[in-house]
């Protein structure tokens, strides 16, 4: 790669964060873009700006941000690989094989592959937090797993497309079952740590932050503090911290390099000890669901308007999170493009990120010569 195109990349993303900066798109930000195969491959992190608009903390590469819906396709999305590979779960499963159904459910014809790719007929939210919070914490899945499987469909499963945290918190709950093992320990164990990034990115189970670098999200009008090192989805604060749409932290190196090893399991230059590169491809691929963009737990570009700008292949995979969080996989230029933010600091008021995420994509491709 042309050392100039490294240069102007620095140099075009410095102008574009700092102008986002000024116009309290967020405080501040990390991007981490790397490109090429392994052997040949440059990477770039740069950090930008303060972790609030006091300006007492300056964002670096330790700088921990909730990755927020990052979770899905990042935590539960690769342990249901691996309970895949393990085979002790098959896609085609249903959710009545799994848990007992009442007779007039609609999850008696809905299966794990439909809720990865958000066909499943659940709707977008629900506020489960304000029923959960009035429970013992050791009953409060017991009774989020009665909510779910109580839930009225939305729209016919298999018909159209919903964006849904309902599906993966479900999925979380699945991969429990199946593992007989808390999502954070399985995640931690069997996904990140033998990639190297158990300490990059995590869980951060409730009370449990460690005295790290850390972008405070939000003013919480329901919990009335600014969360910093705790999570700020609600549902997933009702359930300690841990949950399979939400819940994971992490730095740009972190992610970044788990967005690495997913090119590499993709373009069949590396093998994870837990799932199959083989059943990752088949996940990556867009689903035939009328007007959607969803792979399975991934999502890929949409013709017009996409988050990652107007010249990521097709074939691309990604994803957003609700905080400020995102990245992209561009198969066909082995590109990884990683964006880390807290714009909900200090209100989720603020959507200016979404004129951001497609220009700070287009200016890496640009930069990089890669249009």
């Amino acid at each position: 790669m042309d050392i100039n195109n490294k240069k102007s990349l620095i140099s075009n993303c410095y102008n574009i964060f700092n102008k986002a900066i000024q116009l309290r798109a967020f405080p501040g930000a990390a991007m981490g873009v790397a490109w090429g195969a392994p052997e040949k491959r440059e990477r770039v992190l740069q950090t930008y700006g303060h972790t609030t608009y006091g300006r007492e903390n300056r964002v670096d590469e330790a700088t921990v941000y909730d990755l927020a819906s990052l979770t899905k396709p990042l935590a539960t999305t690769l342990a249901l690989l691996a309970l895949l590979k393990e085979q002790r779960l098959q896609l085609t499963e249903r959710i009545s094989d799994i848990f007992p159904l009442t007779r007039d459910s609609f999850l008696h014809r809905v299966s794990l592959r439909d809720i990865l790719c958000h066909c499943a007929g659940f709707s977008a939210h629900k506020p489960y937090y304000l029923e959960l919070l009035r429970l013992p914490k050791a009953k409060r899945k017991e009774a989020l797993l009665d909510l779910l499987l109580a839930e009225y469909p939305a729209y016919e499963p298999g018909s159209a497309s919903v964006y849904s945290d309902l599906g993966f918190l479900l999925l979380g709950l699945i991969v429990e079952k199946k593992s007989n093992w808390d999502l954070d320990r399985f995640f931690r164990e069997k996904i990140a740590g033998p990639l190297g990034v158990a300490e990059r990115i995590f869980y951060v189970p409730a009370g449990q932050m460690q005295k790290l670098s850390i972008a405070p999200t939000e003013e919480c009008a329901f919990r009335k503090r600014l969360l910093c090192g705790e999570v700020s989805d609600e549902n997933c604060h009702a359930l300690g911290g841990v949950a399979g749409h939400a819940g994971l932290f992490g730095t740009i190196e972190g992610v970044l390099e788990m967005g690495e090893h997913l090119l590499d399991q993709w373009q069949g230059r590396e093998e994870h000890p837990n799932y199959l590169a083989s059943d990752l491809r088949r996940f990556l691929i867009r689903q035939e669901i009328p007007g959607s963009t969803w792979a399975l737990g991934f999502d890929t570009p949409s013709a017009a308007g996409s988050s990652g700008g107007r010249y990521l292949a097709p074939s691309s995979v990604g994803h957003l999170g609700f905080t400020g969080t995102s990245f992209w996989i561009d198969p066909t230029r082995d590109l990884v493009m990683v964006l880390l933010s807290n714009r909900v600091h200090p209100s989720r008021e603020n959507s200016r990120i979404k004129q951001f995420r497609p220009l700070f994509h287009e200016t890496v491709m640009e930069s990089l010569g890669l249009v």
